[in-house]
């Protein structure tokens, strides 16, 4: 999806980054045609985190740019950011987050455990933030444990330029959904795609674990598409893929918005029988994580339209139609 506008003059607002991912960074102020701000970002000895902005953000609307994926010190230094723009005098205060780490820890499923996802909203509202921006949060009434504005941008407007590319109609693709969770996005992208789609009811019998219990749709001799907002430790995308090719389906190609890559992740990917991994850039993903499959799409200007709205004071809607 084309995404166009014209450039942004510096005096109306300032883009920041923190260190979890420069590269995206980068893209945002590059498709907005601007310089990112000058912030003074490092460790003591020690391993706590300095945050000094080098130039005059008094009276601007100063956008910073961080994911929340593991190590921790990545929360922390998007507060200390967030607090600094404040103390600093900033008209507005935005954080973009186009990873949400802690998403998956949204309710209360068991006795005895925190709603992480809501400490971690707890922490930035409490700093006085005008507004929080991120993507593809991976249960999207997370919104609602803030009364702050939230906007939440979806990867699709990136992802589904690249996918109709493979040039798949009803008769020879399927979106296929992992889970239930993911069965409303997957129908999204089917119906969009013009394909077919299937789902898998499985089970959890522990966390970071799933067993496949029904299968839901015609896979027979068709190129299957999996969709799921994030691949972590794989073993739900690996488990769709090795599905699907049991039900008949000459390729499978994984899309995930969020490459966190954890534990076993890279081995299963490779060593399964999926032809190609589509992921998004809201994570940094190191050269030691980038294998022959895998594929990075930027969303860097998904979220550059967005900080020109918000700056401009006009609707985010035309953005999804």
């Amino acid at each position: 999806m084309e995404l166009g506008f014209d450039s942004l003059s510096p005096s109306i607002m300032k883009i920041f980054s923190g260190r979890a991912n420069k590269a995206l960074s980068l893209e945002i102020s590059k498709n907005l045609e601007m310089e990112l701000g000058d912030v003074e970002l490092y460790n003591f000895s020690d391993g706590e985190i300095r945050v000094a902005f080098q130039e005059n953000i008094r009276n601007e609307d100063v956008f910073i740019i961080q994911s929340t994926n593991p190590p921790s010190d990545n929360i922390m230094e998007l507060l200390f950011m967030l607090d600094a723009a404040r103390r600093a005098s900033a008209n507005k205060v935005i954080a973009v987050i186009p990873y949400f780490g802690y998403a998956r820890q949204d309710r209360k499923d068991e006795a005895r455990v925190p709603i992480s996802a809501r400490v971690i909203l707890d922490l930035i509202s409490g700093l006085g933030v005008d507004r929080i921006i991120a993507m593809d949060l991976h249960s999207p009434q997370i919104q609602g444990f803030v009364n702050t504005p939230f906007d939440h941008l979806y990867s699709s407007m990136a992802l589904l330029d690249r996918l109709k590319k493979f040039n798949l109609n009803f008769n020879n693709g399927v979106v296929l959904a992992p889970d239930v969770g993911s069965a409303k996005i997957s129908q999204s992208y089917a119906k969009r795609l013009g394909v077919g789609f299937a789902l898998i009811d499985k089970r959890r019998p522990k966390p970071n674990e799933a067993k496949v219990a029904h299968i839901i749709g015609d896979m027979q001799n068709k190129e299957v598409i999996i969709i799921d907002d994030m691949i972590d430790t794989a073993g739900t995308i690996c488990n769709a893929a090795e599905t699907a090719i049991k039900q008949g389906a000459s390729s499978v190609i994984a899309v995930g918005t969020h490459a966190v890559l954890s534990g076993e992740s890279i081995n299963r990917l490779m060593s399964s029988s999926i032809n190609k991994v589509i992921v998004c850039d809201t994570i940094d993903i190191p050269k030691d994580k980038q294998f022959d499959k895998l594929e990075i799409i930027s969303v860097g200007h998904v979220f550059a339209e967005a900080i020109k709205h918000v700056t401009d004071g006009t609707s985010l809607s035309s953005m999804f139609s």
